[in-house]
């Protein structure tokens, strides 16, 4: 099985189960994030988190495997998102990307946020206006080096 195959079959027996990704989450002792972003292919489960997974959504044995490879992450299928939740965050990156960089160089110094020491929440917000989105994402600082 390919990589993609066990991203859609995951999906596919998650419905059938009528699981949600917080469930699955609190089967490996993980967060929904993390835990969503490696079943969607973008991260890699550890012997135990894959078995556990494999069993609670009846996963082949290829499948369980293929879940402990590291993946090609990033692999969104166009340079620019067509799906539109998707494309918002690229709008966002395109509209306030200048600014992020900015008020982190200006707090932090020259560097990046960290997507490998990485982590994020995300909640729903209650509003009397429509509900909310909440997202908070959590980077280490990495500084440039000079050598």
């Amino acid at each position: 099985m390919t990589r993609n195959e066990v991203t859609e079959l995951v999906v596919t027996q998650k419905l059938a189960k009528q699981l949600s990704w917080a469930q699955l989450a609190e089967a490996i002792g993980l967060s929904k994030e993390w835990t969503t972003a490696a079943l969607l292919g973008q991260m890699t489960l550890n012997a135990e988190q894959a078995a556990a997974i494999g069993a609670l959504l009846d996963l082949p044995p290829d499948a369980i495997a293929q879940l402990q490879v590291v993946p090609y992450k990033g692999s969104l299928p166009s340079a620019v998102p067509t799906d539109p939740l998707i494309y918002r965050f690229y709008e966002l990156v395109n509209v306030y990307g200048t600014t992020f960089k900015a008020l982190i160089h200006e707090e932090f110094g020259d560097g990046i946020m960290s997507a490998i020491d990485f982590s994020m929440d995300l909640q729903r917000e209650a509003d009397p206006k429509g509900d909310r989105v909440k997202i908070v994402m959590s980077g280490k600082f990495l500084p440039y080096k000079s050598y």
